[in-house]
């Protein structure tokens, strides 16, 4: 699902909402969102699950061109925890083409 996605099926749903105002409503959520992270907040949405920032150490990479070591700085990375209600919904649908472990038969 795209975020174009999600404005459309919001306009859908709700009919007094136009698609500029379901459009609105998604970029302050999702900015709201974003700039939590950014200040170091973390997120949590119940039954779905919770952002969190992760701190990255710095370590030494390698140049894949020349081989050279390279130093790479420290990251903060954003990392997303599914909560329990959306880890059930996923890990109960079979996945089309593959066999679940456990349902070999």
């Amino acid at each position: 699902m795209t975020r174009s996605d999600l404005v459309e099926m919001l306009a859908e749903r709700f009919g007094q909402l136009t698609h500029k105002d379901a459009d609105a409503a998604v970029k302050t959520i999702l900015d709201a969102m974003a700039d939590a992270l950014v200040r170091g907040h973390r997120i949590e949405i119940r039954g779905f699950g919770s952002f969190a920032i992760n701190r990255r150490p710095p370590r030494m990479g390698r140049n894949p061109r020349t081989g050279e070591s390279v130093p790479i700085p420290e990251r903060r990375v954003p990392h997303f925890k599914p909560g329990k209600a959306l880890r059930e919904a996923v890990g109960s649908q079979p996945v089309e083409g593959h066999e679940l472990p456990g349902n070999a038969g």
